[in-house]
């Protein structure tokens, strides 16, 4: 049997240092649905928040889709590491998956790419919370429940 070769990260790890922001989508393997409860976001959000706070990090925003999420986040000091905050919380939520679903798991490795600039990171912003409305989840992307972030009050955005 051939095996499968995953692509290894092509960003260099001082990329991840610092204070750019830097957009990320995890994916559950085999896109199991998963986050379709208030239970599982508010675990997987506090699981977040902790380790955004630990690795003095922010989440411009955050949005979990059923078998996927998405993060802008960015340092809150030039030492800070993104890659690491995001590596402890897919580790964190990973143990717990692994514990009580055995048949839920993360894909090994994320997407990710850098926002250049602050009019790229409102559109990406905004394109990340009408996922649910493009999916057809809901009309207007405020009726999603399972977003938030560490930087806006989102329910005060147009």
């Amino acid at each position: 049997m051939k095996r499968i070769r995953e692509n290894k990260h092509r960003l260099a790890a001082e990329i991840y240092i610092g204070e750019r922001p830097i957009a990320f989508t995890l994916c559950l393997k085999g896109r199991v649905s998963y986050f379709t409860n208030e239970s599982a976001f508010k675990y997987f959000e506090k699981v977040l928040l902790a380790e955004l706070k630990h690795y003095n990090c922010s989440a411009f925003v955050y949005l979990f889709m059923p078998d996927h999420l998405h993060l802008v986040l960015a340092g809150n000091e030039p030492d800070s590491n993104i890659k690491k905050c995001l590596e402890m919380f897919k580790q964190k939520t990973g143990f717990y998956l692994s514990k009580s679903k055995a048949n839920v798991s993360w894909q090994k490795d994320y997407y990710d790419h850098i926002l250049r600039s602050e009019e790229n990171l409102g559109i990406h912003l905004k394109y990340i919370l009408n996922n649910p409305v493009r999916a057809g989840m809901v009309n207007y992307w405020k009726k999603y429940p399972y977003i938030g972030s560490t930087v806006y009050n989102l329910y005060e955005w147009e």
